[in-house]
């Protein structure tokens, strides 16, 4: 893919985002993942997108109906949100040297709004504002197992953005990203398994002290 996002300048810090379809835990392993690099000395911020900001309060109401707005301006939503997070959140703890944790970024973008019909690079090229990862993990689960996780362990019925047929769409453009720094795990293994392999990955990560780009 020729439209990745540009590398801004060196920062300090380290960010690390948790990607897959719904359902896979990432959320969990982030949370144990923060606690984990606390507990050895680690500056942390957690945060997510959507944000809790205007524009991320937008997005989450597209959950319930997406067909309110066009497929242009729900891309929009999603840039204008994510210039928000990296102005206000992102680049300032970074620049801090902190170890930054991102439920979501714009390769869930990429996946979404591509699985959407949009066009993957043109998604890429407008998110080059946004610091390219340190880590990506991509968490992988097959949609029917993602779904039955979405509602039987949590008791909620699938949003619009959680439908079998379009996650199976999405999970297809997660596995064909290119980006060097993203780490493929599977998912379907205990939390404890599956947090295991995450703590070695950034470990070697940490431990090396190079970007994997």
């Amino acid at each position: 893919m020729s439209n990745q996002p540009k590398p801004p300048p060196q920062h300090e810090g380290v960010l690390i985002v948790f990607e897959g379809i719904d359902g896979t835990g990432k959320s969990t392993q982030l949370q144990l993942l923060a606690e984990y690099l606390r507990q050895h000395g680690h500056t942390v911020v957690t945060t997510k997108e959507p944000t809790e900001g205007t524009y991320g309060r937008q997005i989450r109401e597209l959950y319930r109906n997406r067909a309110t707005v066009t497929r242009e301006e729900e891309l929009e939503m999603f840039l204008r949100d994510r210039r928000d997070h990296v102005n206000t959140v992102l680049d300032p703890a970074l620049s801090r040297g902190a170890i930054v944790l991102c439920d979501r970024y714009y390769l869930s973008t990429m996946a979404y709004q591509g699985a959407a019909g949009m066009d993957i690079a043109d998604i890429a090229a407008k998110n080059d504002f946004a610091p390219p990862p340190d880590l990506a993990f991509i968490f992988q689960l097959r949609p029917e197992s993602s779904i039955a996780r979405i509602t039987e362990h949590r008791g909620e019925v699938p949003n619009d953005f959680e439908q079998k047929d379009y996650l199976k769409k999405v999970e297809k453009i997660f596995n064909s990203l290119p980006f060097s720094y993203i780490e493929y795990i599977d998912a379907d293994h205990s939390i404890d398994t599956v947090q295991r392999t995450v703590r070695q990955l950034v470990d070697w990560y940490l431990s090396a002290g190079t970007a994997k780009r």
